[in-house]
């Protein structure tokens, strides 16, 4: 039997549980931005591809814009290891030189990532890791790989395994740090693709630096809407060093009307979420090209100062804390390190106007006023007083601001308190909104 938590049961759960400790190695500190091959080709990858999509990167400004890794999925490796060394043998007609292919990648400035199966096999049935742990890290290493994205196909029957999923990914984790140590190499960049059915998100940065916390996602708004509805619940378990991975980026990939495409980066960058491209780049437009090069949202998610995802701080149409797939939380903010950050997300299908109380984030001082900047317009747009309203947010549509501290509120504003309830003065009056 396969049981789901409601949003309450999951907020209980996770505020119980004591989250682990963050692996701070040195590297993926912020989260990781860069491409994958899934969405957009699957199996239909070569080494030609892989040099082509790293030009793209570079001609397109992705580059300079932070988006640093390359990264191969599934179907690379020919279907047997080879019989005398047991490594994984790249497929010797798309992969004729895999190494060369890195080396040529690396000279253009970007790092490689590559993929494996903590089972017997991947997903699409190529040799898995399990039981080849240490090989297999030191042969993505001899290839010149530094990024490692692990998933969690064809399991090994339980009197073979006699460990609980945590285990099946700590033997991959050691064998990673152990060839850190040996090789005096920075250590890989560790990705658990588990899904998230395991509550992942409380003991994956034990042993890695992002996790998927859902399955695969889908260009459609339902899919990003599942997904961001999840998240709202667990985005305690993102900081430094570990970050809840929503899965790829689904822009350019058909399904998503501009505004939503515009949400769904919004939503994944505010979230801490890793940022790895999965659109066919010779195909993509001017449009979704600029919603990938936003510096000011991109500049949220690499901050070096506050590693947290933002959170729900009102649920919108939802009643509070209740989890709703297709209607996730609209009313969102967190801390930056130049000011509060605040999303709010029309999930309607049609525009709406939305409304809050600034000190409904628990980001913002009572009694001040804040500037309002736009990150999409790129504007500065006058300065909040107790409140903010966004007219006609785009159905589906998301507006992300940065309201910065700019002092004192005017004097003499009624009333008293922009939230009224036990708003009371010094002799125990209680003063009415």
């Amino acid at each position: 039997m396969v049981s789901f938590f409601t949003g309450t049961a999951l907020l209980a759960l996770t505020t119980l549980l004591p989250l682990a400790e963050a692996l701070d190695n040195g590297v993926a500190r912020v989260p990781v931005l860069g491409y994958n091959t899934w969405n957009a080709y699957q199996c239909n990858i070569d080494q030609d591809l892989m040099i082509t999509t790293a030009t793209l990167m570079k001609s397109l400004g992705l580059q300079d814009a932070g988006y640093h890794y390359v990264n191969i999925d599934d179907c690379y490796g020919e279907l047997q290891r080879d019989n005398q060394t047991g490594r994984i043998v790249p497929d010797h007609i798309r992969f004729p030189n895999i190494t060369a292919m890195n080396d040529e990648i690396h000279a253009m400035g970007f790092k490689t990532g590559i993929y494996s199966d903590s089972g017997w096999f991947t997903c699409a049935g190529y040799p898995g890791s399990f039981e080849n742990e240490a090989l297999d890290a030191e042969t993505f290493q001899d290839w010149g790989f530094s990024y490692l994205k692990y998933d969690n196909c064809a399991i090994p029957f339980d009197d073979i395994i006699r460990e609980g999923i945590v285990g099946k990914y700590e033997r991959m984790a050691n064998a990673l740090t152990d060839l850190a140590k040996k090789s005096g190499k920075p250590p890989f960049v560790f990705s658990l693709c588990e899904w998230g059915w395991s509550q992942v998100w409380l003991w994956g940065k034990n042993f890695g630096h992002s996790w998927r916390v859902t399955g695969d996602i889908a260009p459609q708004w339902d899919s990003l809407a599942a997904i961001i509805n999840f998240n709202s619940f667990i985005t305690q378990g993102t900081d430094f060093s570990g970050h809840n991975d929503m899965d790829m980026l689904q822009l350019g990939n058909g399904g998503l009307t501009f505004d939503e495409a515009k949400s769904h980066f919004t939503a994944w960058a505010l979230m801490k979420s890793p940022l790895l491209i999965g659109t066919n780049l010779s195909q993509i437009t001017d449009d979704i090209l600029g919603i990938l090069k936003n510096k000011e949202i991109l500049a949220i998610n690499q901050d070096s100062v506050v590693g947290q995802s933002i959170s729900p701080f009102r649920w919108g149409i939802n009643p509070d804390w209740t989890s709703n797939s297709s209607f996730p939380a609209q009313y969102w903010s967190g801390p930056s390190e130049n000011g509060t950050v605040i999303m709010l997300l029309n999930t309607l299908p049609e525009p709406a106007t939305m409304f809050f109380n600034l000190t409904e984030s628990p980001w913002i001082r009572a009694g001040r006023q804040y500037s309002v900047r736009d990150l999409w317009s790129h504007t500065d747009n006058g300065t909040a007083v107790r409140n903010f309203t966004a007219e006609n947010i785009p159905a589906h549509g998301v507006v992300a601001m940065l309201l910065k501290d700019a002092g004192n509120e005017p004097s003499g504003i009624f009333p008293q308190c922009a939230v009224w309830f036990q708003c009371t003065s010094e002799n125990g009056t209680h003063v009415g909104g």
